[in-house]
């Protein structure tokens, strides 16, 4: 392990300004998208979908600093026999991968998961090496029971830590590798639960993962951190606003994440494109950390883009227009430097 080149990776990945775009959808996910544009999910529109992506040279060379791939595309071509790896490169963007095979119900634990992925991990990662990739992604997932719900609450105990022991393993792995690891524990964001809940969680979740981290020896210098931001459930009545959710997060985050990680790309987790951008501009116009503070999204980079889409050639251009906006918004959200006018009007 050379720790000085995986830094040298993370803090690249953290670039100001720049953030990582999460294209690493699975074949089943990305079908979802699809069918909201009426596209059918073959191969070719995949690989056209994303390489139209990867071609859009502004946003990917100014505010792009990685992609996070699925195994399917970090072998693909464009139609010009160009590796989609070697279109990443060309704009000076990091390939990474996702290395996790999902979310498996955990034994003894009914309603919570685990991810799963870690066997035959060392010889999976030796070959992402060879196609390219210098990061990886592993996301464990953490769910909040109902309030009402006092019988067998969510997350347990147990749950935290078996999904933060193989994040760490998998970190570890990584590293061995020479790839940086993201670690992405991510707390849903789908329940009932008020914002102080998730606050609770969240910081219960990232004590846990760097402990696990710790007794794995991970070194935090060459890891980049994924985790959620401090919202309420989507189905709470009472919504924080934007100022208490950056007072939140960054609380957690300064509680819990040592200095030594060079950053911290937030996902978006189901929010929508703008109040994903509006979040991370707050955190860091607050500022007062010591780690960088950026994205790590899919949905909230991509969703406009894949509209214009719809899926056909002659919407080519109208999609990297869309896809170049949203990609500035949220770089100039990493720098604490957006506004809901300039959206308005660099959108018009």
């Amino acid at each position: 392990m050379d720790i000085q080149a995986l830094n040298a990776i993370a803090v690249k990945m953290v670039t100001p300004g720049q953030g990582i775009l999460a294209a690493d959808e699975s074949t089943g996910t990305i079908g979802k998208r699809f069918d909201s544009i009426k596209t059918e999910n073959n191969e070719d529109n995949r690989r056209d979908w994303r390489e139209m992506l990867f071609r859009t040279d502004k946003a990917m060379t100014d505010h792009i600093s990685g992609v996070i791939l699925y195994d399917e595309t970090i072998r693909q071509k464009a139609k010009d026999g160009t590796t989609l790896v070697d279109l990443i490169k060309a704009n000076d963007s990091i390939p990474g991968i996702k290395v996790d095979m999902g979310a498996k119900s955990l034994a003894g634990r009914p309603g919570e998961t685990i991810t799963e992925g870690l066997d035959g991990l060392r010889d999976r990662l030796a070959e992402y090496y060879k196609l390219g990739a210098r990061f990886a992604k592993w996301r464990a997932v953490v769910e909040i029971s109902h309030p009402d719900q006092y019988v067998g609450m969510t997350p347990s105990d147990g749950a935290i830590k078996a999904n933060n022991h193989a994040l760490a393993r998998y970190a570890s792995l990584c590293q061995e590798a020479g790839i940086v690891p993201i670690v992405e524990p991510e707390v849903l964001m789908g329940g009932h639960h008020n914002v102080a809940r998730c606050h609770e969680v969240t910081e219960r979740v990232l004590n846990s993962l760097f402990t696990e981290l710790y007794e794995q020896g991970v070194k935090l210098e060459g890891t980049i951190l994924k985790p959620n931001m401090v919202v309420a459930g989507l189905r709470c009545s009472m919504q924080p606003s934007i100022e208490e959710v950056a007072e939140r997060t960054i609380k957690v985050l300064k509680d819990t994440v040592p200095a030594a990680i060079p950053g911290i790309a937030f996902l978006s987790g189901g929010q929508s494109n703008e109040i994903a951008t509006e979040h991370l501009n707050m955190i860091n116009k607050v500022g007062g950390f010591p780690w960088k503070i950026t994205y790590s999204y899919g949905r909230a980079l991509q969703q406009s883009a894949l509209f214009a889409w719809k899926g056909k050639t002659e919407n080519y251009d109208a999609a990297q227009a869309a896809f170049n906006h949203r990609a500035k918004m949220n770089g100039l959200a990493s720098l604490g430097q957006w506004t809901a006018e300039m959206d308005a009007a660099s959108n018009a």
